[in-house]
C-alpha cells in the first residue's frame, strides 16, 4: 500500500478499512454493520454480462465517445472512480487511462486490475486499461502541454454529484454507492476541471451527468446524448 501512501493500523474502530479478503483488497464502511465490503472484479457475473452486452449501437457511451466501425479513439477517464465506464470502453476496443485522486480507490482499483490481467476472459480488455493515481486537475494541466500526437482524443469526465433531497425512492442510490460517496465526498471542484480538459482532448469532452444536474462549469454543450438515468454532455474540441 506504500505506492499510495496508505499505511497499516491497528486500529479497529475507523470508520474505513481497507481488508484482505478472498484474494482481493476490499473496502469496508465499518459504521455500517450489515453492509458489505466494495471492491473491484472486472470479471464477476455482472461485469461478464456487461462485457458480452455491449456493442456500439447498444451503448450510449459508445456514441457519445465517437466510436465508430473502424475508430478507437484514445480515452483519458479522468474521474476513474471504480472503474465500470472505464471498463465498458476497454471493452469496446479503446485504449483507456485511468486518473484516480483518492488513494484508497485508486489502491482498489489497482488490485481489480491485476487480477483480471490474470483472467483469461478479460486480461485483453484489462490490457486497455492503465492507472494514474493523481490528482485530475494537475494530470490534465500536464497532458494539456503535451503535443497533440500524445494527447488523448477524448477526455471523459464523470464528476460525483450531490444528491439532491427531492429525489427520493426513484432515485435512490445503492448502498455500496452510499459508502463509496461517503468515502470520496462530491467533487466540488468539478466544473474547475473543464477548461483543462478542453485544452488536452484533440477531438472531444464528454462530460457524463445526471439528468436533473446543470451542464459543467454552466457551458452548454454542443450535443448532449440521453441515456435511461444520465445524459452525456458532449463538447467538441
Amino acid at each position: 500500500m506504500a505506492e499510495f501512501n496508505l499505511s497499516l493500523s491497528k486500529q479497529t474502530e475507523l470508520p474505513f478499512q481497507l481488508i484482505w479478503q478472498d484474494h482481493s483488497l476490499r473496502l469496508l464502511q465499518t459504521e455500517i454493520a450489515k453492509q458489505g465490503a466494495i471492491w473491484v472484479d472486472f470479471s464477476s457475473p455482472q461485469s461478464d454480462y456487461r462485457r458480452l452486452q455491449v456493442s456500439i449501437k447498444k451503448e450510449a457511451i459508445a456514441r457519445a465517445v465517437g466510436l465508430k466501425s473502424g475508430k478507437r479513439p484514445r480515452v483519458l477517464d479522468a474521474t476513474a472512480g471504480l472503474g465500470r465506464d472505464a471498463f465498458v470502453l476497454a471493452a469496446l476496443g479503446c485504449q483507456v487511462k485511468l486518473v484516480e485522486r483518492h488513494p484508497v480507490v485508486a489502491a482498489l482499483l489497482s488490485d481489480g486490475l491485476r487480477r483480471a490481467k490474470a483472467e483469461p476472459t478479460v486480461s485483453d480488455i484489462a490490457e486497455r486499461m492503465a492507472l494514474v493515481n493523481q490528482s485530475s486537475l494537475s494530470y490534465l494541466q500536464q497532458t494539456a502541454l503535451l503535443s497533440a500526437q500524445d494527447k488523448p482524443q477524448v477526455v471523459y469526465l464523470d464528476p460525483m454529484y450531490p444528491h439532491p433531497e427531492n429525489k427520493k425512492k426513484a432515485a435512490a442510490v445503492k448502498k455500496e454507492m452510499k459508502s463509496f460517496q461517503s468515502l470520496v465526498g462530491a467533487d466540488l471542484d468539478a466544473d474547475g476541471l473543464l477548461q483543462p480538459a478542453l485544452a488536452s482532448a484533440t477531438e472531444r469532452v464528454v462530460v457524463k451527468r445526471p439528468e436533473y444536474a446543470e451542464p459543467l462549469a454552466q457551458q452548454k454543450p454542443s450535443h448532449v446524448i440521453s441515456a435511461k438515468k444520465n445524459r452525456f454532455d458532449v463538447y467538441m474540441v
